[in-house]
């Protein structure tokens, strides 16, 4: 579970994605010695003292009018917005600037819990160096070297007391579901057409929902959560890389959600970012609805839902056991079909099954099927257990965990979902090595 947003902002070259990385103990960003090299934001998951949070790395801001500077800027104003804490990096060889001014009165401004980190205080004998960032306003500076590693724990010391603590909303009894997909495919008018009225803005311009939206009804007498998720408001002349920022609204609103209605544009058809918006969902083991939208706008004969339904299989191969819904949001036709796909994605997702009708399952698909040798040896599979539900997570006890073949734990799953059902919903099997007595 994700507990927070940090974001690290400074002016070009003091060093941010250093920093950035030394935090995360690995190499995302890119590291080189001229200003301005990092223009997107770049996103990571670090963990301490048992919190973890997404942490941004942003470009430079400064004054000066430069190549893609407006664009830099627009993306930190977008992160600062994000995040739950700021990490202001400054540089303690090359002193107080007229930018890290200008960022310290901007980060004033957005009344979020700002840490000031001095970086390139390499050793004991530049620590009297942070002493005139003080006249920031900004608080106590933390020396920091992000090349050798110095002060990096008394910072993420310090980003854990800010955080926020996170007001779980558990919305108990409610069926959560969040709807994802790329910019402009549909996503404000599908939550309308499920709550019957203009809640969000629609419009035809790519990005116009800033942040993800929990909205309750009730429908058929249950309870559900919609969560509607889209890029970024395109304000004048900010610019922003959208797939980066749908893919960061997408991945917040799965972690609180039951299942991901993952949205596609028929008048469109498939694009490669659509699949990768879907994976986020399939890696997240959450429940998977793919519903095609603007249904309205395809050209249509008898053939045209079962060859898309084939498209969509071979472009998603590993959903599918995603059921498929063909619908027109903005037209409010066929939104009927996904609320029972719905409900019993749901259902599957808490499914239990008795341990002896599992196990029976297993013995006849062995008995049907055994596992072919690999180097002599030859699987066996002495007993099964489902250990959770949400996801479904099954532990094979076996011979030796080695010699479950891919393949074969396909045809496991497969065997399982014909006698069971789980549509909609990602299987994790697990092996184990049985310990004899």
């Amino acid at each position: 579970m994700i507990d927070g947003t940090v974001a690290i902002v400074g002016r070009p070259n003091v060093g941010k994605s250093t920093v950035f990385n030394r935090m995360l103990e690995e190499r995302l960003a890119i590291v080189e010695d001229t200003p301005g090299v990092t223009r997107d934001r770049i996103y990571g998951e670090c963990e301490w003292l048992s919190k973890t949070y997404r942490l941004i790395d942003t470009g430079g801001i400064q004054i000066q009018d430069v190549p893609f500077q407006k664009e830099i800027n627009a993306q930190v104003e977008i992160a600062i917005e994000e995040a739950d804490v700021i990490i202001f990096i400054t540089d303690g060889r090359s002193g107080l600037t007229g930018d890290d001014e200008y960022i310290a009165r901007l980060l004033q401004q957005s009344k979020k819990p700002v840490i000031l980190a001095v970086n390139k205080i390499d050793d004991i004998s530049m620590i009297n160096d942070i002493y005139e960032y003080y006249s920031l306003g900004i608080g106590d500076p933390i020396a920091v070297s992000g090349i050798h590693g110095i002060g990096i724990g008394d910072l993420l010391d310090k980003v854990a007391e800010l955080m926020p603590e996170r007001s779980i909303e558990e919305y108990e009894g409610m069926i959560r579901f969040a709807i994802i997909g790329r910019p402009n495919v549909g996503k404000s008018s599908l939550t309308n057409a499920f709550l019957k009225q203009e809640r969000v803005i629609v419009s035809d311009i790519e990005g116009t929902t800033r942040d993800a939206i929990d909205t309750v009804f009730t429908a058929n007498d249950k309870n559900y959560v919609v969560i509607d998720t889209a890029g970024i408001r395109k304000r004048g002349k900010i610019y922003e890389n959208v797939e980066k920022y749908s893919v960061l609204r997408a991945k917040a609103a799965i972690e609180r959600s039951d299942m991901a209605l993952v949205l596609l544009d028929g008048s469109t058809g498939i694009i490669e970012q659509d699949k990768h918006v879907a994976g986020l969902a399939h890696e997240a083991k959450k429940g998977v609805i793919i519903v095609y939208n603007k249904w309205d706008l395809v050209d249509k004969d008898e053939k045209t839902m079962v060859n898309i339904t084939k498209e969509i299989r071979k472009q998603f191969v590993y959903l599918d056991y995603a059921p498929i819904a063909f619908v027109s949001a903005k037209q409010n036709k066929r939104i009927d079909t996904l609320l029972p796909l719905i409900d019993l994605v749901y259902e599957n997702l808490n499914k239990r099954i008795k341990t002896n009708v599992l196990n029976e399952v297993i013995m006849d698909a062995q008995l049907a099927n055994p596992a072919k040798p690999h180097n002599g040896k030859k699987l066996k599979i002495y007993y099964a257990s489902q250990v959770s539900s949400a996801p479904c997570t099954i532990v094979l006890f076996v011979n030796d965990p080695e010699l479950m073949h891919f393949s074969y734990e396909r045809y496991i799953e497969n065997q399982l979902r014909e006698a069971f059902g789980f549509e909609g919903v990602p299987i994790q099997i697990i092996c184990r090595k049985r310990q004899d007595n």
